[in-house]
């Protein structure tokens, strides 16, 4: 594991009051290719992903009960969930070596296929255990650029259960779940963008 922690001084705290120091989280985002991945002609953009209020931020969101969320004191990502995200796909494409052609959208590369991301879950969460697991929901959707034409859509979930409550424990479980995040979500691209190609 690559997790980079880095502590500023002076910040405040998310309930305000006394400043207390925060650690920056910034997991590493990208993920090994699997042999069997398909190779492809068409290129790809990454539009901008989304995230919702409360899942897209950089405070580390926690869910002790079904219906509460709140985010742990004294801790942050360096990025917002869905800019993590976006990066390890795209590193992650780009170091297969399985596309010749990967970018994000507004690069000025022409694309034959656009990755979009919604972020739905990005919460460490409690789920009636004693340990938290990080969480990571996201619903992508592969646009055939020229006809506008939806190629696949999927929701990939990712629950990997941290070794205990302590925060870099937890990060750990994050970085675990977003490499297996991107991963799959690079894979399905490139297999369902394969699939949509030949059938045109």
């Amino acid at each position: 594991m690559s997790i980079a922690g880095l502590l500023v001084a002076g910040c405040s705290s998310f309930l305000g009051g006394s400043k207390t120091p925060t650690t920056i989280y910034a997991p590493a985002t990208r993920a090994q290719a699997p042999a069997e991945w398909p190779a492809v002609r068409w290129s790809l953009a990454l539009g901008r992903s989304y995230g919702g209020r409360g899942t897209d931020g950089l405070r580390i969101a926690v869910r002790p009960t079904p219906n509460e969320l709140q985010v742990y004191k004294g801790a942050q990502w360096s990025r917002p969930p869905s800019e993590m995200l976006e990066e390890g796909i795209l590193q992650t494409l780009e170091d297969s070596g399985r596309i010749a052609t990967v970018a994000r959208q507004g690069s000025g590369i022409g694309a034959d296929y656009r990755l979009l991301l919604d972020v739905r879950r990005f919460e460490s969460d409690y789920a009636g255990n004693s340990v938290p697991s990080a969480t990571i929901e996201v619903t992508a959707k592969l646009m055939h650029v020229k006809t506008q034409q939806l190629a696949g859509s999927r929701t990939f979930l990712q629950v990997q259960t941290a070794a205990t409550t302590a925060v870099p424990d937890v990060v750990v479980a994050f970085e675990q779940a977003l490499a297996n995040a991107n991963r799959e979500i690079a894979g399905w691209t490139l297999a369902t963008g394969e699939q949509h190609a030949r059938q045109r």
